[in-house]
């Protein structure tokens, strides 16, 4: 039996028995262990370029509370490739800028998206729930027009035995127990990971001595639709930092630091966080108490993300703190960069090495977020009395002098890793090029004379030409390659994609991948010289 470890906030996918139940085991090509964010994301992916895929998840649906709330800009621009970013968008809140304040002072105010020309904002607060029901209902929609998706319900994985050229597992259900056989499986089952665990893998990295309290307070309130963080605030009992965001439907998410030496049972006692919320909000105000929990973070990750036939994403293969929005980024992230290498192994128009380059990918990325995220983590909670004088002293700068503000954390948020010097790269030989669509970064939005650049890439691998004659070549390997020709002089209405793409150059080629990274780059190249590039791209590279 298959007992629910949490509430249910919407029932998506309900346990239903399938001839599979009652045969042999059936071969799938890839199996998904988890439902959350990551696996749904991959599956959807996955799905879109036919790749058949059964994710099989232990509840009924989405968890209840909001738990991750801040999706970024590259969070979105996946969404819109995979059909449901204007959905987030419409349900989200959006915003750019955030304030900083220390004590009851304002510090000074940012803004993660200055120019113009994109399609999507630097953010948008949305709770978890509604980003999972979403890419499950995009899901359906994928599966009317065909797309060999499945889902199942309370099938819990409980063991895994790995086999010659396949996986083979033991599945639990509410009418007992069957087995799978797995191609690839993709582990995304949470940073407790129970396949982790049966495969008796490490997980390393530091516990952080703290605790964070958060509440989500549904109340009308006028506040702008803006991060605000305070250090050392100013309310009664409200620790040594504070975080204040809005979310849909009147929520309001507040986060309190709390220290570590507490008594978790007595601060989560009803009238324990009333009393530091009305401190905040004012005794007037009135709210009511949606979800609360305090959590204590990590930074851990695997050494490595692949294990044979089995890829870990998301929380199960990295962990990291709260703070800059990294976690459930980074893990659509591992989707993105994940699904696209997957398609081609398991239709033979790549070599397994391929997989490997994602986790290596993947593992430079959570390195980053890590980095980040330890650092966020220093700057909030100083370790020693001479620490505590240095950062109060950026605070004290920053509030006059533009240049200590960079050295202010409350948490560097979310943004798409540059995979600088990794195998997969190409040539860039785009002489005078800019840095910020250099190879191996994410393709970077431009509007154009229709519509935004981002759109017109498709999640297959694309010769963008600026100015610059394409070579004749619809497929390399097997593997179909479309091509986007765009006139500065006419798709250039603002001037962004030239200042974003040609820099100096007066034409360039840009080869991208599926996932929307480049992977090379020239001035103008021979047919030759792709096909070198793209096979660099699948590992086939010498």
């Amino acid at each position: 039996m298959v007992d629910p470890r949490y509430d249910i906030a919407f029932r998506l996918y309900p346990y239903e028995r399938v001839a599979d139940q009652a045969g042999p085991a059936r071969r799938h090509p890839v199996v998904i262990v988890g439902g959350g964010p990551i696996g749904m994301a991959t599956a959807l992916d996955l799905g879109r370029r036919g790749t058949p895929v059964l994710v099989l998840d232990d509840h009924e649906g989405v968890g209840q509370g909001s738990r991750a709330i801040c999706f970024a800009k590259r969070t979105l621009e996946i969404a819109d490739r995979l059909g449901c970013g204007q959905v987030l968008r419409d349900k989200g809140v959006v915003w750019n800028v955030g304030k900083v304040f220390h004590g009851e002072e304002k510090v000074f105010e940012f803004n993660l998206l200055p120019e113009e020309g994109h399609a999507n904002p630097a953010f948008i607060n949305l709770q978890q729930p509604y980003l999972e029901r979403f890419l499950v209902e995009a899901i359906r929609r994928e599966q009317d027009e065909g797309a060999p998706i499945k889902i199942r319900g309370r099938n819990a994985v409980t063991a895994m035995e790995q086999r010659a050229d396949h996986l083979l597992l033991e599945v639990e259900t509410p009418d007992g127990p069957y087995q799978v056989e797995a191609d690839w499986l993709v582990a995304c089952d949470g940073a407790r990971s129970p396949l982790r665990g049966m495969m008796g893998l490490g997980f390393e990295g530091r516990v952080f001595e703290d605790n964070f309290l958060i509440a989500d307070v549904k109340m009308k309130a006028d506040f702008p639709t803006e991060r605000w963080f305070w250090f050392e605030p100013p309310f009664k009992d409200a620790g040594a930092s504070a975080l204040l965001h809005k979310q849909p439907d009147d929520i309001w998410r507040i986060d309190f630091q709390l220290g570590w030496n507490i008594d978790r049972e007595k601060e989560l006692k009803e009238e324990n966080i009333r009393a530091r919320v009305d401190a905040m909000l004012g005794p007037d105000v009135p709210y009511e108490l949606e979800w609360t929990s305090i959590y204590t973070f990590q930074c851990r990750r695997m050494k490595q993300f692949r294990h044979g036939r089995v890829l870990f994403a998301g929380d199960a293969a990295h962990q990291v703190s709260p703070f800059g929005a990294r976690g459930a980024n980074s893990g659509i992230q591992d989707a993105d960069n994940l699904a696209w290498k997957l398609d081609l192994v398991v239709r033979g128009l790549a070599p397994e090495a391929l997989l490997d380059s994602y986790s290596e990918e993947r593992s430079f990325g959570a390195d980053e977020n890590i980095l980040n995220s330890t650092r966020a983590t220093d700057f909030l909670t100083p370790k020693s009395e001479v620490s505590q004088l240095f950062r109060n002293a950026v605070l004290t700068l920053a509030r006059e002098h533009a240049f200590a503000r960079p050295l202010v954390n409350s948490g560097r948020l979310s943004v798409p890793c540059t995979y600088d010097g990794l195998p997969l790269n190409g040539p860039d030989a785009l002489p005078g090029g800019p840095a910020r669509s250099r190879v191996g970064a994410p393709c970077v939005d431009a509007p154009l004379g229709e519509g935004f650049l981002l759109s017109r890439l498709t999640g297959r691998f694309t010769l963008l030409a600026i100015g610059a004659p394409v070579p004749e070549m619809s497929e390399v390997e097997g593997i179909t390659i479309e091509s986007l020709h765009l006139d500065p002089k006419q798709d250039d209405p603002t001037g962004a994609l030239r200042d974003r793409y040609l820099g100096e150059a007066d034409k360039a080629l840009y080869l991208i991948r599926p996932d929307q990274h480049v992977a090379a780059r020239w001035a103008s190249a021979e047919a030759e010289e792709v096909r070198a590039a793209l096979q660099t791209a699948i590992a086939k590279g010498a």
